[in-house]
């Protein structure tokens, strides 16, 4: 969701009462904490904003067949209360698929069937308010609580009606926003050549098709979807795809039971806990716990490659690792020319192509725009961020009685598992028992098989140092 100003022909705070809990951002965050807050045992007074006109997650990347890289466990809800009526489990018995589901033995479901999933909760879950763009939050010390301005859309997106709520708690759940690489901006931006990011791949699926040559960049599993998917639509021996990636390979993602502990409580809390340059330093070198391929993907690919080789010869498809987009431009009006360097060998080349899908992936939307009319309150660290506890709270002025909560915005205090859909249900359920007061929901102290860190202790120093036998003795 993007900010605005606020305007000055708003009127005037509603006189109703206050919330106590206002989301802004319907994504699969902040619709986990609502299905959970919807189940306490005195419900909040919630309300939830999203700028979108309904719930659509990732909607150019719903490949057909593409699935979800967590198993169906990691839903809404399961993971803090099983019991809940807002579990997939419950979805599919709705629609009368549970047997289906039980003789199909998925593990991990399809992408479009989560999308399905959490379309299914919006549209039963109440106090969810689409098309309605949040503009500005401030803090109204007199009545000692938040408050958020809002514009309410039409179905075309334009402005209908000014509003305003107050409310004692936030939760910020405004997303990702897809990332595209410095060189390449311009190109993107013109939209004079097709340079897409792989968040509109779908919508552009067919005029990628028809392009002569298309690359690829990006090494993680969404490119290697889009690769395997141009691949497939191409004629054996006309393939001419180029897939490129910084990584040095394209390596699968760490799926290791132990590795995958890294996305539990236990990890985060140690991740936490941690002095800042170290958290710095350590989230750089874990791309693999995020960014890799799963292996089906990339045994689906090299199966797809290795049958084109039957009769002969190899598929018009090359994979190259290691490589880094310097400058981008347009050359003859509609191709594009790429000036790469590979940075092991230390060597420059150029790659001429008339299509290319960004498959590089997202960032954390900033939220300075936003929290503009809290700028002087906000605590930041030695890199300009905010400063986000345990309990995924901003760290505000303590003349703010309220909480700021944020949701998938903490990657650089809480480690690797802040975007993960696994940790959706336990963040959300922390964040009500935090701001209920009360234990909401039952958490486990206790979620990894390793031990991430030493428990520090005191050595006990003997008053009187010991006496040492030598090993040798001089005569």
């Amino acid at each position: 969701m993007t900010a605005r100003p606020p305007r000055p022909d708003r009127p005037a705070p509603d006189t109703d009462q206050p919330h106590d809990l206002v989301g802004i951002g319907i994504g699969p965050f902040n619709l986990s904490l609502a299905a959970l807050a919807h189940g306490i045992p005195h419900p909040l007074a919630a309300a939830f904003y999203e700028q979108r006109p309904a719930f659509h997650w990732h909607p150019g990347l719903l490949i057909d067949g593409a699935s979800l890289q967590v198993p169906f466990l990691a839903d809404l809800v399961t993971l803090a209360d099983p019991t809940s009526p807002w579990t997939f489990l419950n979805y599919l018995r709705t629609r009368d698929r549970l047997f289906p589901f039980y003789f199909a033995e998925r593990f991990h479901i399809q992408r479009a069937e989560y999308d399905a999933y959490c379309r299914w909760v919006t549209e039963q879950l109440p106090g969810l308010h689409f098309g309605h763009q949040v503009d500005a939050i401030r803090w109204n010390t007199e009545r000692a609580l938040f408050e958020v301005d809002f514009t309410q859309l039409d179905a075309h997106g334009e402005a209908e009606a000014l509003g305003r709520a107050h409310t004692r708690h936030i939760a910020l759940g405004v997303g990702t926003e897809p990332h595209i690489p410095e060189p390449l901006k311009p190109l993107a931006e013109a939209g004079s050549v097709p340079v897409i990011h792989s968040a509109d791949y779908l919508h552009h699926r067919e005029q990628l098709l028809n392009a002569e040559h298309i690359t690829v960049i990006g090494s993680g599993q969404s490119g290697a979807e889009i690769f395997l998917d141009l691949l497939r639509a191409r004629p054996a021996g006309h393939e001419k795809l180029h897939w490129l990636a910084r990584t040095p390979a394209f390596a699968p993602m760490e799926y290791s039971k132990l590795g995958l502990e890294h996305f539990t409580p236990d990890y985060t809390r140690y991740f936490h806990a941690l002095p800042e340059p170290v958290r710095d330093e350590l989230v750089p070198h874990q791309w693999q716990l995020h960014k890799g391929i799963d292996h089906d993907t990339i045994t689906a690919i090299h199966e797809e490659l290795y049958r084109r080789t039957l009769h002969g010869g190899w598929p018009d498809a090359t994979l190259t690792p290691g490589v880094r987009v310097r400058t981008a431009g347009r050359v003859a009006t509609t191709r594009v020319e790429l000036h790469l360097e590979h940075t092991q060998q230390g060597t420059c080349s150029r790659l001429t192509t008339d299509a290319v899908v960004l498959a590089t992936g997202y960032r954390e939307r900033p939220l300075d725009q936003m929290l503009d009319g809290l700028r002087t309150r906000l605590r930041r660290d030695s890199s300009g961020r905010p400063r986000i506890d345990e309990q995924f709270r901003l760290e505000l002025d303590p003349a703010i009685t309220g909480n700021i909560y944020v949701q998938n915005a903490e990657r650089h205090t809480h480690g690797v598992g802040a975007p993960d859909l696994g940790l959706a249900a336990w963040r959300s359920a922390t964040i009500l028992n935090n701001l209920t007061g009360t234990t909401a929901y039952h958490l486990p102290q206790r979620t990894a098989f390793t031990t991430f860190g030493l428990t520090p202790h005191t050595p006990n120093i003997p008053t009187q140092a010991p006496t040492h036998t030598p090993l040798v003795q001089s005569n």
